[in-house]
C-alpha cells in the first residue's frame, strides 16, 4: 500500500502548462484581496455550483440557482432544488475540510447527497459506472468489495506524494472518478474535492469556478476520462484539467480587473460626496442621485466599507437604522 502510485506520465505539455499556470497565479496578487469583493466571490461560487450540477443534468438555470441560494421560492423539480441547497452547504464546508482525510470526504458527501440517495456519506455496495452526457458508458468502476482498499491507497498516495498540487489534484480527480466510491454524486464530489485540494494549497482556488470551464467543455471532459482509462494512465486527464485551470485563472484575472475598475468608479463617486462629518445613507443616496437602496449598498457603500475607506458611527451595529457614515 505504501508504494502505490497512480499511473501517469509527466510530459513536456504538462510541464509547460504547470509553468504557465504558476505564472498566471502570480498575476492574482490583486485577487489575494478577494475578501474585499464579496460580490465577485459570490458570483463565482454560484457559477461553480450551477455548472457542476448542470453536468449532472440538473435543469435549473443560473438565475434559479441564485434564487435557491438566496432562499427565494423557485418553481422547479424538488430534487434539483434540493441538490442546489446541498451543494451550497457542501461548498461552504471547503474552508474547514481536510482534503487528505477520507472521513472528511464522507462528511461532505453526506451533506452533498442528503435526501437524494439513501447511502449519503457511505461507500457504495453496488456496481456503478461513468456515463457521458449521451448516456454512453465511459467506464465501469471496480467491484464494490475493492472500493475501500483503493480509496485508502489513493489517500495515502495523496498525503505522501511530492508532486506539484496542480498535477496531484488532477491525478486524484481522475482516480477518484475511476474508483467511483459512491452510489451517486461521484462527479460533483470529484470536482469539489479537486477544488478542496487546490484551496488547501492556495486559498484563492476556493473562488475559482473550475466547474464552469469543465461544463463548457463537457464532451472533452468525458473524452479525457475515457482516453485515460483506455491507456491505463491519467496523463490525458491531467492535461485536460491543467488547461481548464489555466483558463479559469485567466478569466478570474480579467473578471477581477473589471470588478476593481467598476468598484473604483463607484467608490470614487461616493468619496466625492461623503464628508468628514456623519451622514445617513439616505443623504448620501440623494447626493449621488440614486433610488435603489440595495444598489447603493451593494455597489457603493459596502465596497467602500470593505476597502476601509469610510467609517461607521456605530461599528458594532452595522445595520442600525441610526447608522451614519463619514470619510476617514
Amino acid at each position: 500500500m505504501e508504494n502505490y502510485k497512480p499511473p501517469y506520465e509527466i510530459t513536456d505539455e504538462i510541464i509547460e502548462l504547470t509553468s504557465e499556470i504558476m505564472e498566471n497565479i502570480g498575476q492574482l496578487k490583486s485577487v489575494n484581496e478577494l475578501k474585499k469583493f464579496p460580490m465577485l466571490r459570490r458570483v463565482n461560487r454560484i457559477k461553480s455550483i450551477h455548472s457542476s450540477l448542470a453536468i449532472e443534468n440538473n435543469t435549473l438555470s443560473i438565475e434559479q440557482v441564485t434564487d435557491v441560494i438566496e432562499g427565494k421560492r423557485v418553481l422547479g423539480p424538488q430534487e434539483d432544488i434540493l441538490a442546489v441547497q446541498n451543494a451550497n452547504n457542501a461548498y461552504k464546508m471547503l474552508i474547514n475540510v481536510n482534503p487528505y482525510e477520507i472521513e472528511d470526504l464522507l462528511k461532505v458527501h453526506k451533506v452533498m447527497m442528503a435526501g437524494l440517495v439513501s447511502e449519503a456519506g457511505q461507500i457504495r455496495t453496488n456496481q456503478v459506472g461513468v456515463f457521458n452526457e449521451k448516456g454512453e458508458a465511459v467506464h465501469f468502476a471496480p467491484p464494490a468489495m475493492l472500493v475501500s482498499e483503493k480509496l485508502i491507497e489513493l489517500f495515502e498516495w495523496l498525503k505522501n506524494s511530492p508532486a506539484n498540487m496542480l498535477i496531484k489534484s488532477s491525478v486524484f480527480h481522475y482516480e477518484f472518478e475511476f474508483i467511483h466510491p459512491f452510489r451517486d454524486g461521484n462527479g460533483r464530489m470529484g470536482r469539489l474535492w479537486q477544488t478542496a485540494l487546490l484551496a488547501s494549497w492556495k486559498p484563492i482556488f476556493q473562488w475559482l469556478p473550475i466547474e464552469s470551464i469543465i461544463k463548457d467543455n463537457q464532451e472533452e471532459y468525458y473524452q479525457a476520462i475515457a482516453s485515460s482509462t483506455s491507456q491505463a494512465k491519467s496523463t490525458d486527464f491531467i492535461i485536460f484539467m491543467l488547461e481548464v485551470i489555466n483558463k479559469a485563472i485567466k478569466e478570474l484575472v480579467k473578471d477581477t480587473k473589471n470588478h476593481i475598475d467598476h468598484l473604483s468608479d463607484q467608490i470614487s463617486a461616493l468619496l466625492k460626496v461623503i464628508d468628514s462629518y456623519p451622514q445617513s445613507s439616505t443623504e448620501l443616496m440623494q447626493k449621488l442621485n440614486l433610488k435603489s437602496r440595495d444598489g447603493f449598498r451593494k455597489n457603493y457603500l459596502n465596497p467602500a466599507i470593505d476597502a476601509g475607506l469610510i467609517n461607521l458611527t456605530q461599528p458594532d451595529k452595522p445595520t442600525s437604522r441610526n447608522q451614519k457614515y463619514y470619510k476617514k
